[in-house]
């Protein structure tokens, strides 16, 4: 089953880094009671997440906020210590970093795809979406390559 406008996020945990490792938090606690901009992105540290889609969401996190949002998440298959790396490498203060470093949340929201001619085995894709009280409200999926629809602009606009 593929996510989309109108379902509820499955329930599921992420990993983030803990003051003392990688701790578990549950989509309960992301999603239940919150608006939140979830994006994903297909890895960690890659050129187009580096240079243009994480950085986006960055430069306009206030803006964001400012719209009712509670929380920016991005997610990707990577693992936490990655996630958290990634997130200091690009001074993502207010962006929450979520590892889904088995791709258990990827596969239960219908999104994954097949990265293994890079070398990164399954991803993935590229969106973003707007989640109120666990539900799905709006959702952009990359086409690959794309970097449109889930750029943090595009989502400013639908909020």
């Amino acid at each position: 089953m593929t996510i989309a406008v109108g379902d509820k996020i499955p329930s599921g945990n992420f990993k983030v880094m803990g003051k003392d490792g990688p701790e578990d938090l549950s989509t309960d606690a992301v999603f239940a009671g919150k608006k939140v901009v979830l994006f994903a992105v297909p890895g960690a540290f890659t050129p187009g997440c580096s240079m243009t889609h994480l950085p986006g969401y960055v430069v306009n996190a206030d803006k964001i906020k400012a719209r009712g949002v509670d929380t920016i998440a991005c997610m990707a298959v990577n693992d936490a210590f990655v996630m958290s790396s990634w997130g200091k490498d690009q001074n993502a203060d207010e962006i929450l970093m979520l590892a889904d470093g088995n791709g258990e949340f990827t596969r239960s929201i219908g999104m994954e795809m097949d990265a293994s001619g890079f070398g990164m085995g399954t991803r993935c894709k590229r969106l973003a979406m707007i989640v109120e009280d666990g539900k799905v409200t709006h959702l952009a999926v990359e086409p690959p390559g794309g970097i449109v629809e889930s750029a943090a602009e595009a989502i400013l606009e639908k909020l």
